[in-house]
């Protein structure tokens, strides 16, 4: 999918052209991956437009730079107000918006410090991710022959940009062979999540999650997901999940700020339940959808309204 092309980028704490966001190639994050990055949806209202837990994907970022030992000269509302100036200064929503946090053009080796730190801010028209049929419609996948790192390699709680070539392996192997996604499994062959989504199955009316151990990105829509299972009282578990549990569930579904909620109808051509999307998955999805809407009352204050700058 080609990124559509809006008038400009947040840099620094200004507004700069789209085709001023230009980066040297000999930059650290160039030769090293060493850049930490976040997706979030802006969402049309009733209101008018409304970023989904704006402060909450700030702030993984923020904890992201941390743990890779990069200072960010930016805290949280510093961040979460360049954003809403953005999709204003564009008006382009709905939308997606690209926080990059990278090491730029230093020194050249793989000690980072001496590397300036650069932080970028894009926003561009973005639709659905997984999927091109109905709502109800399921998408097919496969369990990964590539694994997700092992625990004390690279740090799965951090989204870093190095991460993403374990994801970009999963998925292009899946896509090469006939599926739309790809599930990894974890070191010890549990698993983990899919190649940018985090996942559940639903047995016997109870959702059940693979726990941040097992290698996973302590996802927002994750963890919007199980508030709101709770909120309408539905149980839902972490635990350890073995391969097999994905052939006998009664329902899955993944999750993620460009996969939203998406039904599972297959893994590796076993049929999961009827094929589209079941009960809790559908019962999940309508709540989700109608609060990122603005159709309910925002009761876990989740949107953050374009009109007006965070802290007003």
């Amino acid at each position: 999918m080609a990124i559509p092309v809006t008038e400009l980028i947040w840099h620094n704490g200004k507004m700069i052209k789209w085709d001023d966001a230009k980066i040297h190639v000999l930059s650290h994050v160039v030769n090293y991956g060493s850049s930490l990055f976040e997706g979030i949806r802006c969402y049309e209202t009733k209101s008018g437009p409304a970023i989904f837990r704006l402060k909450e994907h700030m702030q993984r970022l923020l904890n992201s730079s941390k743990i890779y030992r990069i200072d960010v000269p930016f805290s949280v509302d510093e961040l979460c107000n360049a954003a809403v100036e953005l999709v204003g200064a564009n008006k382009v929503s709905p939308c997606y918006i690209r926080p990059i946090v990278l090491r730029g053009y230093g020194e050249l080796g793989v000690n980072p410090i001496g590397c300036p730190t650069e932080v970028y801010m894009a926003n561009y028209a973005w639709g659905k991710y997984l999927g091109h049929g109905g709502p109800d419609d399921g998408v097919d996948v496969c369990v990964s022959s590539w694994t997700r790192f092992a625990p004390n390699t690279l740090p799965a709680l951090a989204k870093a940009g190095a991460n993403y070539m374990n994801s970009q392996l999963i998925k292009m192997e899946a896509i090469l062979n006939g599926y739309s996604e790809g599930i990894a499994l974890d070191a010890n062959g549990y698993v983990s999540e899919g190649s940018g989504e985090n996942l559940f199955i639903v047995r016997d009316g109870k959702i059940i999650t693979p726990p941040l151990g097992n290698s996973v990105l302590p996802g927002i829509t994750r963890d919007s997901v199980i508030q709101i299972a709770d909120s309408l009282g539905i149980e839902v578990k972490e635990q350890i999940i073995p391969r097999e549990m994905l052939y006998v569930a009664d329902e899955v579904f993944f999750t993620g700020t460009a996969a939203e909620v998406t039904p599972i109808a297959s893994v590796d051509k076993i049929q999961v339940g009827t094929g589209k999307a079941g009960a809790i998955t559908k019962t999940i999805r309508k709540e989700f959808f109608a609060l990122i809407h603005g159709e309910v009352e925002d009761r876990f204050g989740w949107l953050t309204p374009v009109k007006q700058p965070v802290g007003a």
